[in-house]
Parts: C-alpha cells; sequence; structure tokens
C-alpha cells in the first residue's frame, strides 16, 4: 500500500480546493458547521448536491456509466476530505451512498434508470430497515409483503427512518416468506412514499430536531416492478448495502474536523494553573491520545481502500473501522463537552440555522458540542450496533 500522493494526485487535490473555494457559499460554509449529527441542513444540503451534480461529482464512488466522475479510490478520499476541511454540507447519502450501488449491482434497466434523479436530487430516498422490533437483528423484521396478482400487498412498519419527512420515496426490506430461515424470507422494494396507505411520524430527538421518524404500511399495494432482484433475495442485497454502510472509510476527517473543534474550544477555556485548558497537562494528555487513536483509524481505513483497490471485499475490516470510529468519535464529543463546560446548557437550535448571523452565547465554536453529542450516541447503534460488529469480528477474524 503506497500512501504517497502522486503528482496527478496532488493536482487533484488543488482543483478540489480551488472549486470548493469558488462555489461554497457562506451560508452553506456555515450549514457544514452548524451540522450536528450525519445530516446538514436538509435545503443546504440539497442546493450542494446540485452544485455538485452540475460538475460531476456528487457521487465520487458511482464509476463514470452511470453518472460518476470514475475516480481512483486516492481522489475519492481526497475529495472527501477537503469537502470535510472546508465545511461543505454533509449529503443526504441513502441514495447516494446506500441505494446507488444495490441498483448498480441487482436493478433491472428500468431501475437502474432511477439513478440519475438520485444525482441530480430530484428522487431523496429514506431506508426502510429497522423496525420497532428489529433494529440490529434485522432478520427478525415482520413488515410483510403478500403477493397479489400484479403487485405485493405491505403491511407493517419501520423506524428510525432518516428523514422519511423529506424523502419522496423509500426502499424497504419486507417479509415475502416464513419458510425456512427468518434471512431467506426477506426481499427488497422500492416504494414512493405518496402511496395510499403510507403514512410517516416524526420524531422529536433528545436535541430539539426531528431527523427519524416511524413509517407505517396499511394495506400498501407496491407494483411487482419495484422488486429489486429476485423475491427472497433481500438478505443478501442487505448484507451487501450495510457493507457499504458499515465500511465508514472516511470517518478520520471528521473526526479530526471535530477535534480541531476541540482545541479551539479548549484555547479559550482558562482554567487555574494553567494559561488555559489546551495547556493543561492532563486534558493534553486525553487530547494526545485521541489523536493516535486518530491515526490508527486513518491506517484502518487506507487498509480498507487498498483492499477494495486490490478488487477484495473488505469483509470484518469494515466491522473493525465502524466499531473504532463510532466509539472514538463518541471520545472527542465527551472532551468537547468538558471543554465547553456550563455553555453546553444553553438551548440555541435557532442559532443552528445557516441562515442565523447574530449572537450565539459562548464561542461560536462549541455551538454544536451538545447537540452533536447527543445525536452521536446512536452512531454505535445504528448500521449495525457495537456489540454485533464484535460478534462479526469474533467469527471472520477469530473463528468464534
Amino acid at each position: 500500500m503506497d500512501l504517497a500522493l502522486s503528482k496527478a494526485d496532488l493536482d487533484f487535490r488543488q482543483e478540489v480546493k480551488d472549486f470548493l473555494a469558488e462555489h461554497l457559499s457562506p451560508e452553506l460554509i456555515r450549514a457544514g458547521k452548524r451540522t450536528t449529527s450525519i445530516f446538514s441542513d436538509f435545503d443546504a444540503a440539497m442546493e450542494w448536491q446540485r452544485i455538485l451534480h452540475e460538475k460531476g461529482w456528487a457521487a465520487p464512488d458511482w464509476p463514470q456509466e452511470f453518472g460518476g466522475p470514475g475516480w481512483s479510490l486516492t481522489q475519492r478520499a481526497i475529495f472527501k476530505e477537503e469537502c470535510v476541511f472546508a465545511n461543505a454540507p454533509s449529503l443526504q447519502l441513502s441514495g447516494l451512498t446506500l441505494l446507488g450501488p444495490i441498483l448498480m449491482k441487482y436493478g433491472n434497466a428500468q431501475q437502474k434508470a432511477l439513478l440519475q434523479k438520485i444525482l441530480s436530487g430530484e428522487d431523496v430516498w429514506a431506508q426502510g430497515y429497522s423496525e420497532p422490533n428489529a433494529g440490529s437483528d434485522l432478520a427478525s423484521l415482520q413488515t410483510r409483503a403478500d403477493r397479489q396478482d400484479d403487485c405485493y400487498i405491505v403491511n407493517g412498519s419501520k423506524i428510525w427512518t432518516s428523514y422519511a419527512h423529506r424523502s419522496n420515496k423509500i426502499f424497504c426490506l419486507v417479509r415475502t416468506s416464513n419458510e425456512g430461515k427468518p434471512q431467506s424470507g426477506i426481499s427488497f422494494l422500492l416504494m414512493d412514499m405518496d402511496l395510499p396507505g403510507i403514512s410517516c411520524e416524526p420524531i422529536l430527538g433528545l436535541d430539539g430536531e426531528v431527523e427519524q421518524c416511524q413509517v407505517f404500511f396499511d394495506d400498501v399495494r407496491v407494483s411487482l416492478e419495484n422488486l429489486v432482484g429476485e423475491e427472497n433475495q433481500g438478505w443478501e442485497i442487505a448484507k451487501y448495502l450495510l457493507e457499504f454502510e458499515r465500511g465508514m472509510i472516511n470517518q478520520y476527517p471528521t473526526i479530526s474536523k471535530r477535534i480541531s473543534v476541540v482545541r479551539e474550544i479548549a484555547a479559550q477555556k482558562k482554567v487555574a494553573g494553567s494559561d488555559n485548558l489546551l495547556s493543561s497537562p492532563v486534558f493534553a494528555a486525553i487530547l494526545a491520545e485521541v489523536e493516535i487513536d486518530n491515526l490508527a483509524l486513518a491506517q484502518m481505513e487506507n487498509r480498507i481502500r487498498a483492499s477494495i483497490g486490490a478488487g477484495e471485499n473488505p469483509g470484518a475490516l469494515a466491522s473493525l473501522v465502524k466499531v473504532v470510529g463510532t466509539e472514538l468519535s463518541q471520545k472527542v464529543d465527551e472532551l468537547a463537552l468538558e471543554a465547553d463546560g456550563s455553555f453546553i446548557a444553553a438551548a440555541q437550535n435557532h442559532a443552528l440555522s445557516p441562515a442565523y448571523e447574530g449572537a450565539v452565547v459562548g464561542d461560536e465554536a462549541g455551538l454544536t458540542v451538545m447537540n452533536y453529542y447527543l445525536n452521536n450516541r446512536a452512531s454505535t447503534i445504528y448500521g449495525g450496533s457495537a456489540q454485533v460488529q464484535r460478534n462479526i469480528i469474533a467469527k471472520q477474524v477469530l473463528g468464534l
């Protein structure tokens, strides 16, 4: 694995920096800075996607034949790093990162035609996987799709469905058979959110914002043409999708950005016996340990890129990176809470709007600390809990 960048890669990095400097407006940058979860302000994210789509950069991981830029793995990593460091808004990724690769591999010609609307942002997709009684154990899902003439009749419920209230489409795992193992009776369906019988109930988060929803299906008629792959092939498709979700091979830039926020806040915090919290030996030692762990995470992410570049499946490495990265990000959140002190008690959701330019309580760098901490508690749960990931590692690596 060669970590040295070629001249072409260095030139590409500069091209990306120049593009970001030209096209990121102050409001888009504020949206990026004020992001308190994996989701930026929805309107800002869609505006940024439109700009990227015009450039042909909306889906850096997609091959050229489907509308992607056809970049190398190194170029993709460079682009994503520079977007994070420039405070670009994060995009709505359920369609771009999760559904897109599924349609490329398993979709028919009609379904692959949907990829262009994902790129443009015309279609915003929600992911219907988890249920009230089926989270990390997806094989226990109970939402049913019973075949009737030329359609499926879908009944059940999905929960923790990110941005379902802002989506016009949803892809779902549904149970089409009770025979054999639970995994063998699951199928993958595409649906319009405005179909009769679909209703969406937003869930208010601890941070006072709505990102998650519960979606209900009451005798929803879905055309057989909306089945992706074959009937009862859903578990195979789901595992393929989750490798993209769990791999998360770009956590290093985001954690680095959060560490810089901690440094900025700590440099302003006066403490007894030191000029500021940053110069406190105990705090500085803990922060240094986190930064070292983040460098180790970067090397693990590089291993995955090398594995993919060699035509291999990352396998259990995806689970390893998911566990290490999400748990490390939570450590950084805890340091940010300590650094920001009593300012975290101020409710300032109004100031998180990209349009807001007024005064804030405390340092602006600490504006996102509490909300980010609350949202990021879920990072060791969604995409497969840390406990489930450790079981995967134990089986695939240790042979237990």
